[in-house]
């Protein structure tokens, strides 16, 4: 019964289950996923294959890089969900017209 005597343990942050803060893999994490839900809700129109290639590839990159930079399964779960939906988003893109007009 001693393990009810002791303190929980603060938690710092939602995606922190490590008790530490983690700002930049939180941003990562928040940009990947806002540009891949902006990437896969302009995959549909073909007038907007510019934007959704562009968005799509900055999601891929900056997904990538907090994968290589994460620390906590949490944040690796988000990643990895606005990694997919900005590569759907990419594919989309460059299925759509590409990068370029």
């Amino acid at each position: 019964m001693a393990h009810i005597m002791r303190p929980a343990k603060p938690r710092t942050g939602l995606l922190a289950t490590d008790g530490r803060r983690h700002p930049l893999q939180d941003t990562l994490l928040a940009v990947t996923v806002v540009l891949g839900v902006l990437a896969l809700a302009t995959a549909s129109f073909r007038g907007l294959h510019i934007l959704t290639s562009w968005a799509g590839l900055l999601g891929v990159v900056s997904g990538g890089y907090g994968q290589y930079v994460s620390e906590t399964t949490r944040e690796r779960f988000g990643l990895v969900l606005g990694l997919g939906a900005s590569a759907l988003g990419l594919f989309f893109g460059i299925y759509h017209g590409g990068f370029v007009g």
